[in-house]
C-alpha cells in the first residue's frame, strides 16, 4: 500500500488543479521560503480528516479556501483528492485502488466521498485507522510536531504509540461501553424502587377490589333493570306511534288525490291561459301583418319611380376618351431606344478588353520592380551581415572584460561576506546562551502558574459542587411542593357526593346551600369519630326549606338518579352560637369532667363561609351531636356507655357505641370530612414547603453567587497560565530558532570558504576567454575592407527607381481603363431603364382604353336593368294589393278565436278554487296529526335521550339487548366474563405502559405522535389476540347472546328488582370503582418489572465481561507495542548520537492500562538525561528517535516529514539520512526539505514555485537521469 495520486484544487495557495504522482521510495518536494511546500502536507492531513484549523495553520477552516489574488478572484471551495494503492488489501475495502475526496464550501458546508460515493467523516478515519493511520495523525510529522513531542506529556506519548497500535479505536468501544452501563444503572435504581411501591400498594389495593367486585354486581342489577324498563317503555312508544302513522297515511292518501284533482284543474286553466296568451300575439300579428303590407305597397310605388328616373339618366350620358396618346407610336420610341442600348453594349465589351491588357502590363512591371527592390535589399543585408560581425566581436570583448570585472567584484564580496558569517556565528552563540537562561526562567513561571491555577480550579469546583448541591436540594423541594400540591388537588377532587346530591344541585341550585362536610370544620384527627358520629348527615346537602327538600325527593324519583340526605336550613328549633352550647346542655357535669372525653359538638366548628350559613349548619350538627362524646379506644367507649346510659361514644377509629347498639369495624374508604381534612393537612404541609422552596432557592443563589464570584479568578488563573505557558513556548521556541540560526551561521561560513575558493578560479577563467576575443576582432577587422560593394549598390538602386517609374505609369493606364468602362456602362443602364418605361406606358395605355370601353357597355347593361325593374314592379304591386285584402280577414277570424277562448278560462277557474277550499281542509287535518305524531316522538327522544345519558346505549342497541322480547341472563355469569375481558385489557395496557416507560430514553429521538400510534396499535393488537371478540361486544356487561341461560321478562320482577339493588348500594355506601382494574394492572405491573431487573442484571453483567475484555485485548496489544518501541528507541538512540544513551521508561509499570511515557536522553559527554537541558538540535534529534522508533516497531505504509531536518549540521544530517533511508525498506516517504544532500536520496523531486500569490509546481524523477 502506498500514496499513489494528491489531487490539489482551490486549497490555499494551489488555486488551479494540480495533481502530485507519487511512487514507492522517497519523494521530496523543494522551493523557497513561503512558495506553498507545507500545504502539500496541510492538504494530506485535511483529505484524511483532519478537523483543528491550527493544525492547519488557519484561524478558522475556512482559510483553506484559495482567497484570491491582485490578478485572480477568491475561489468558492477548496478541494483535494487522494489516491491510494490498495494491491495489498491494507484497507478492509475490497478496491485495489481507493480514492479519498473532500470539498469545503465558503458557505460552510462539507462534503466526503471514497471512490466518488458520499461518506461521512467516521467512514474514513475508521477506514484509514485499520491500517495505522489514526485521528492523531503520529504519520504526518509537520513543523511543529517535533516540538510538540518535546513537551508533551507522558500520557500524550502514550497515545503516538496507542494510535500506531490500532487501540484507539477500542479504548472508544470501552468508552461507549462504560457510559451504556451508568445509564443501565439509572434503570436499576429505578425499577428497585418501583417494585419496592408497587408490592407496599398491592396489599390495601386487594381489599378494595374486593369490595368493587361485590358493588359491581349491584350495580350491574339497578343497570339491567333500569336499561330492561327503559326498553319496554321504548319499545310500547314506537308501537303507538306506529298506529298513529297508519291514520296519517290514510288522511295523506286523500289528500293526495284531491291534490291531484286540483293539479288536472290547474294544468287545464293554465293550458287555456297559455292558448289565450298565444291567442293574442296571433291578434297582434295578423294586424301587424295587415300594417306591414301596406307599407310594402307603398315602398314598391316608391322604387318603382326611382327605376323609371335611373332609365331615363342613363339614355343620356356618354363615355369619354381618358389620354390623347398613342400606344403603337409609344411602342416604337421604345424599340429605338432597345437598339441604342445594344450598340453601347458592344463598347463597354471592347472597354472590358483594354481593362484587361491594363492590368497585365501593370502586373509586368510590378514584378520587375520587386525584382530590384529585393537585389537592393539583398546588398544591403550582406553590409549588414560584416558589420554585425564585427559588432558581435566587439560586445564578445566587452562582455569579457565585464566577466572578469564582475568576478573580482564577487571574489571581493565573499572575502567581506566570510568576515561577516564569522561574526553572526559567534554572535549566535552568545545569544543561545542568555536564550537557554530564559527558558528556563519562562517554564519556573510557567510552573509556578499552573499551581495558582490548580487552586483556583479547586476553590471554583468546590463552590460549583456547593451550587449543585444546592440546586439538587431545590430541585427536591420543587418536587416535593409538586408532589404535594397534586395531593392537595387530588384529595379535593375526591370529595364526591352520593348519586343524588349531584342530581339536586343541577335541578334545585337556588335552593342548595352546600354539602355538610364542607360548611363544617372538625378537628384534626377526630374526623372518622365525626363522620361515623353524624352517620348520613356527613354526607348531606344543606338546603333551605322543607318545600325544597320535598321537591327534591320528587326529581329524583322521576329521573331514576338515587337517593340523598338533606339538612333543612330554616325553621330551627335552637339558635346557633351561644354559651357552651347543646352539648354542654345535654351531657351530664359528671362524663364532661372525665379525663379523656371529648364532647362531640366541641370537636366541630363552622367552616369558612362570608354568608353566614355555616354557623346554622353548626348549630344543627352540635343538635345532632348533643349526646355524643368522643374517646381514645373501645375499652373506655364501652365503660363510658355502661355508666351512662344516655350517652353515645365514638372511638377515634370511627366505632360507635350506644346503649343498645353498636356498629364499626374496617372502614371500605375514607368519608368526605376525613378526606376534606386530609385536604386542608395537605394545603397546610404545601404552605410549608413553599416556605422550604423558598429558602432553599435562596441557597442557591448564594451559592451561584459564590460560584460566579470564583469564576473570574479562575479564569485570571488560567489565562495567567496561558500566558505564561505561551512566555515559555516562545522562549523555548526563540531558543530552538537562535541554535537553528547558529547552525545555519556556522554552514554558511563554511559554504562561503568554498565559494571564495570558487570564485579565484572564475577570475582565471573569464581572463583566458578575453585574450581569445581579442585576437578574433582583429583578424576580422583585417578582412573587412570591399570597394566593390558600393558600385554595385548604385547599379541595383538605378534599376529599381526605373521599374518604380513603369509601374506607376501602367497604374495610372490600368485607372483611366476602369473609370472608362464605368461610364459606358453606366450610359448602357440608362439606356435600358428607359427603354423599360416606354414599354410600360404604351401597355398602360392600351389598358386603359380597354376599361373605358367595358364601363360604357356596364351603363348600357344598367339601362336595361332599370327597364326590367320597372316592368317588374308594376306586377309586384298587383300581388300586394291582393295580399292586403287578405290580411284584413286573418285579422277579424283571430279576434274572434280570443274571445272563445276567455269565455272557457273563467269556468275552469271557478271549479279550481272550490278543489283548493277542500285541499286545504284535509291538510289542516294532517298537520293536527303531525303536532300529535311530534308529542309522541318527542316522548320517544326523551327516553332515547335518556338511554343515552344514564345508559350510554343507543335505542337500536338498547332494544336489541334489553327489549322485553329477550330473556333476562343470571348476573353472575354476565359479569365473569365481563371482569375476566377487564383484567386482560387492564393487564395488557399496564404492560404497554410500563414498555413505554423503560424504552423511553431510547425512544426519545423518535417522533412522539408516530411512537403514540405505535403504542396504540401494539396494544390493541395485543388484547385483540386474547380477546378477538372484545370490539364486537358493547362496553357494559349486557349479555352478548343467547346461550346465557334466563327467564322471560316481567316488569313487575324487574322494578322489583331495580328497588332491591338500590337499596343494596345505598347500605354499601363509597366503593372504588377502579380498584379490580389497578388491582389487575397492578400485579402485571409487578410482574413485568421483576422480568426488567432480571433482564438488566444480565446485561450489566454481559457489559462488565465487554469492558474486561477490552481491557485485556488493549494491555496485551500495548505490551507488544510498547517492547517493541522501546527496543527500537535504543537501536535508533544510538544511530543518530553515536556513543549516548537514551531510553524509554514506563511512569507506571504495575499498570499498562494507563501508564505514561517518559523520555530519558544522554548524548555522548554529558551527563544530564532531561529533555530541557539538551541543545534544540539535540531535542529535535530526540524527538525524531521516538518517532521513528514508532515507524519501525509498528510501520505504516507512509510517512510526511516537513522540514524536519532544517536544525541538523552536516554531520547530524548524515545520521537521520541513513534512518529514512531504513524506513524507505519498508515506507513511502515524502520529504519538505531545503538539505540539497536530503534531496540526493530522493527517487522524485517536485520543485514548488510561487507567483502573485499561486503556486505551481514542476517534477522530475531523478533516477531516470541517474
Amino acid at each position: 500500500m502506498h500514496l499513489k495520486t494528491l489531487t490539489v484544487r482551490g486549497f490555499k495557495s494551489f488555486a488551479s488543479a494540480t495533481t502530485f504522482e507519487f511512487e514507492p521510495g522517497v519523494t521530496c518536494v523543494v522551493g523557497p521560503n513561503g512558495s506553498g511546500k507545507s500545504n502539500v502536507v496541510d492538504a494530506l492531513t485535511w483529505v484524511m480528516g483532519e478537523q483543528g484549523a491550527k493544525t492547519l495553520r488557519g484561524g478558522k477552516m475556512e482559510d483553506v479556501i484559495f482567497a484570491g489574488t491582485s490578478g485572480r478572484q477568491a475561489l468558492g471551495r477548496a478541494h483535494v483528492s487522494l489516491t491510494i494503492d490498495n494491491t495489498d488489501g491494507a484497507l478492509p475495502i475490497e478496491y485495489t485502488e481507493v480514492t479519498i475526496s473532500r470539498t469545503l464550501f465558503r458557505t460552510g458546508g462539507s462534503e466526503y466521498a471514497i471512490n466518488g460515493r458520499s461518506c461521512r467523516l467516521l467512514d474514513i478515519q475508521e477506514l484509514l485507522s485499520d491500517s495505522g493511520l489514526g485521528r492523531e495523525m503520529h504519520v504526518v510529522v509537520g513543523q511543529g510536531q517535533l516540538d510538540r513531542i518535546l513537551h508533551a506529556t507522558p500520557e500524550e506519548r502514550r497515545g503516538f504509540i496507542e494510535e500506531a497500535a490500532g487501540i484507539l479505536k477500542h479504548r472508544r468501544r470501552k468508552e461507549r461501553t462504560v457510559r451504556k452501563l451508568e445509564g443501565m444503572q439509572v434503570n436499576l435504581d429505578r425499577l428497585e424502587d418501583l417494585l419496592s411501591e408497587i408490592r407496599r400498594q398491592l396489599t390495601p389495593l386487594g381489599r378494595q377490589a374486593r369490595v368493587a367486585r361485590r358493588a359491581q354486581r349491584i350495580q350491574y342489577d339497578v343497570r339491567d333493570a333500569r336499561a330492561r324498563l327503559l326498553a319496554d317503555d321504548l319499545v310500547q312508544a314506537q308501537s303507538a306511534l306506529a298506529i298513529d302513522v297508519e291514520t296519517e297515511r290514510r288522511l295523506r292518501e286523500e289528500k293526495e288525490t284531491a291534490e291531484k284533482q286540483l293539479a288536472d284543474g290547474r294544468n287545464r286553466q293554465d293550458g287555456l291561459e297559455s292558448r289565450a296568451a298565444q291567442a293574442t300575439p296571433a291578434v297582434t300579428a295578423a294586424r301587424e301583418t295587415w300594417y306591414e303590407l301596406t307599407a310594402v305597397r307603398e315602398r314598391h310605388r316608391s322604387l318603382r319611380q326611382v327605376a323609371a328616373e335611373r332609365r331615363r339618366l342613363l339614355g343620356t350620358s356618354q363615355e369619354t376618351p381618358s389620354s390623347d396618346r398613342d400606344p403603337d407610336r409609344l411602342a416604337e420610341q421604345a424599340k429605338r431606344t432597345r437598339d441604342e442600348e445594344r450598340a453601347m453594349l458592344e463598347r463597354v465589351e471592347a472597354a472590358v478588353e483594354a481593362l484587361a491588357e491594363a492590368i497585365q502590363d501593370r502586373e509586368d512591371t510590378e514584378t520587375e520592380a520587386r525584382e530590384a527592390e529585393g537585389a537592393v535589399t539583398a546588398i544591403l543585408r550582406a553590409a549588414a551581415d560584416r558589420r554585425e560581425g564585427m559588432a558581435k566581436l566587439s560586445g564578445g570583448v566587452g562582455a569579457a572584460r565585464s566577466r572578469v570585472e564582475a568576478a573580482e567584484n564577487e571574489l571581493q564580496r565573499l572575502r567581506e561576506t566570510v568576515g561577516q558569517a564569522s561574526a553572526r556565528r559567534q554572535s549566535a552563540a552568545g545569544e543561545v546562551e542568555q536564550l537557554r537562561v530564559a527558558a528556563e526562567d519562562a517554564t519556573e513561571a510557567a510552573e509556578r502558574a499552573r499551581a495558582d491555577r490548580d487552586e483556583a480550579v479547586e476553590a471554583f469546583d468546590s463552590a460549583r459542587d456547593l451550587a449543585r448541591q444546592a440546586d439538587a436540594a431545590r430541585a427536591e423541594a420543587l418536587r416535593a411542593h409538586d408532589a404535594q400540591a397534586a395531593r392537595a388537588e387530588t384529595l379535593r377532587a375526591s370529595v364526591r357526593q352520593p348519586d343524588g346530591s349531584n342530581a339536586v344541585r343541577r335541578q334545585a341550585a337556588d335552593d342548595v346551600v352546600g354539602a355538610v362536610a364542607s360548611l363544617v370544620a372538625v378537628r384534626t384527627g377526630w374526623e372518622r369519630a365525626i363522620a361515623a358520629a353524624l352517620g348520613p348527615l356527613a354526607e348531606a346537602l344543606a338546603v333551605r326549606s322543607h318545600t325544597a327538600a320535598a321537591g327534591a325527593f320528587e326529581a329524583l324519583r322521576e329521573s331514576g338518579s338515587g337517593r340523598v340526605h338533606v339538612l333543612i336550613t330554616e325553621d330551627r328549633r335552637q339558635p346557633p352560637g351561644g354559651g357552651s352550647g347543646p352539648s354542654a346542655m345535654v351531657l351530664p357535669a359528671e362524663v364532661r369532667r372525665l379525663a379523656g372525653v371529648l364532647p362531640a359538638g366541641e370537636a366541630v366548628s363552622a367552616g369558612a363561609d362570608e354568608s353566614g350559613v355555616a354557623e346554622e349548619i353548626l348549630a344543627q350538627v352540635r343538635a345532632e351531636l348533643s349526646a355524643t362524646v368522643l374517646v381514645q379506644d373501645a375499652a373506655k367507649a364501652v365503660r363510658l356507655v355502661a355508666e351512662h346510659p344516655a350517652v353515645r361514644a365514638v372511638t377515634r377509629n370511627g366505632d360507635v357505641f350506644a346503649p343498645r347498639s353498636a356498629w364499626g369495624g374496617a372502614a371500605e374508604a375514607a368519608g368526605a370530612m376525613e378526606i376534606l381534612a386530609r385536604a386542608e393537612e395537605a394545603e397546610t404541609k404545601l404552605a410549608e414547603l413553599a416556605r422550604t422552596l423558598g429558602k432553599a432557592t435562596e441557597a442557591a443563589e448564594r451559592a451561584h453567587a459564590e460560584r460566579d464570584r470564583l469564576r473570574p479568578t479562575m479564569e485570571a488563573t488560567r489565562a495567567a497560565l496561558q500566558s505564561a505557558e505561551k512566555t515559555a513556548q516562545q522562549a523555548q521556541a526563540s531558543l530552538s530558532r537562535t541554535e537553528a540560526v547558529l547552525g545555519s551561521a556556522q554552514a554558511e561560513s563554511d559554504r562561503f570558504d568554498r565559494q571564495v575558493s570558487q570564485a579565484q578560479d572564475q577570475v582565471a577563467a573569464h581572463q583566458r576567454s578575453l585574450t581569445d576575443a581579442l585576437s578574433r576582432l582583429e583578424a576580422a577587422q583585417e578582412t573587412a575592407d570591399d570597394d566593390d560593394a558600393d558600385q554595385r549598390h548604385l547599379e541595383a538602386v538605378a534599376r529599381r527607381d526605373a521599374a518604380q517609374e513603369a509601374a506607376a505609369k501602367a497604374r495610372g493606364t490600368e485607372t483611366e481603363a476602369r473609370l472608362s468602362l464605368r461610364s459606358l456602362e453606366e450610359q448602357a443602364r440608362a439606356l435600358g431603364n428607359r427603354a423599360h418605361s416606354q414599354e410600360r406606358a404604351a401597355a398602360a395605355e392600351r389598358r386603359a382604353r380597354e376599361e373605358a370601353e367595358k364601363r360604357a357597355e356596364r351603363r348600357r347593361l344598367q339601362a336595361r336593368n332599370a327597364e326590367a325593374v320597372v316592368a317588374a314592379v308594376g306586377q309586384i304591386l298587383e300581388r300586394i294589393d291582393a295580399s292586403v285584402d287578405l290580411a284584413e280577414a286573418e285579422r277579424a277570424r283571430a279576434e274572434e278565436v280570443r274571445a272563445q277562448i276567455d269565455a272557457e278560462l273563467r269556468e275552469v277557474r271557478a271549479a279550481n278554487e272550490s278543489l283548493a277550499e277542500r285541499v286545504q281542509e284535509l291538510t289542516d287535518s294532517v298537520h293536527r296529526d303531525e303536532l300529535a305524531r311530534a308529542q309522541q316522538r318527542m316522548r320517544i327522544e326523551a327516553l332515547e335521550g335518556k338511554s343515552l345519558e344514564d345508559l350510554g346505549l343507543t335505542p337500536d342497541a338498547l332494544v336489541e339487548n334489553y327489549g322485553p322480547h329477550l330473556l333476562v341472563p343470571d348476573a353472575g355469569v354476565v359479569l365473569e366474563a365481563a371482569q375476566r375481558r377487564d383484567e386482560r385489557a387492564a393487564a395488557v395496557a399496564a404492560r404497554r405502559e410500563l414498555e413505554a416507560e423503560h424504552d423511553a430514553p431510547r425512544a426519545g429521538e423518535q417522533d412522539p405522535e408516530e411512537r403514540s400510534a405505535r403504542e396504540r396499535a401494539a396494544a390493541d393488537a395485543e388484547i385483540a389476540d386474547e380477546d378477538p371478540g372484545a370490539e364486537d361486544r358493547a362496553v357494559d356487561a349486557s349479555p352478548e347472546g343467547d346461550d346465557v341461560p334466563g327467564r322471560p321478562y316481567v316488569r313487575a320482577e324487574q322494578e322489583k328488582r331495580l328497588a332491591a339493588a338500590e337499596k343494596d348500594l345505598t347500605k354499601l355506601g363509597r366503593v372504588n370503582p377502579l380498584a379490580l382494574e389497578e388491582f389487575a394492572a397492578l400485579e402485571e405491573r409487578h410482574s413485568f418489572l421483576a422480568e426488567q431487573l432480571e433482564d438488566l442484571k444480565k446485561s450489566r453483567a454481559d457489559l462488565r465481561q465487554i469492558i474486561k475484555d477490552v481491557d485485556e485485548h488493549v494491555e496485551k496489544v500495548f505490551t507488544e507495542a510498547w517492547h517493541d518501541v522501546e527496543r527500537e528507541f535504543t537501536d535508533v538512540f544510538a544511530t543518530l548520537f553515536p556513543g549516548g544513551e537514551g531510553r524509554l521508561r514506563l511512569t507506571d509499570p504495575t499498570d499498562y492500562l494507563t501508564t505514561g511515557i517518559d523520555v530519558e536522553a544522554r548524548p555522548a559527554g554529558k551527563k544530564i538525561k532531561r529533555l530541557s537541558l539538551l541543545s534544540g538540535g539535540e531535542r529535535s534529534l530526540t524527538a525524531i528517535a521516538m518517532l521513528v522508533s514508532i515507524f519501525k516497531a509498528r510501520p505504516s505504509p507512509f510517512y510526511v516529514l516537513d522540514e524536519v531536518e532544517a536544525a541538523l549540521d552536516d554531520r547530524n544530517l548524515g545520521r537521520l539520512l541513513k534512518i529514512i533511508q531504513q524506513l524507505q525498506e519498508s515506507s513511502q516517504l515524502i520529504v519538505i526539505t531545503h538539505q540539497k544532500r536530503t534531496m540526493e536520496i530522493a527517487d522524485t523531486v517536485y520543485g514548488v514555485t510561487m507567483r502573485d500569490g499561486i503556486t505551481t509546481v514542476l517534477g522530475q524523477r531523478l533516477k531516470e537521469l541517474r
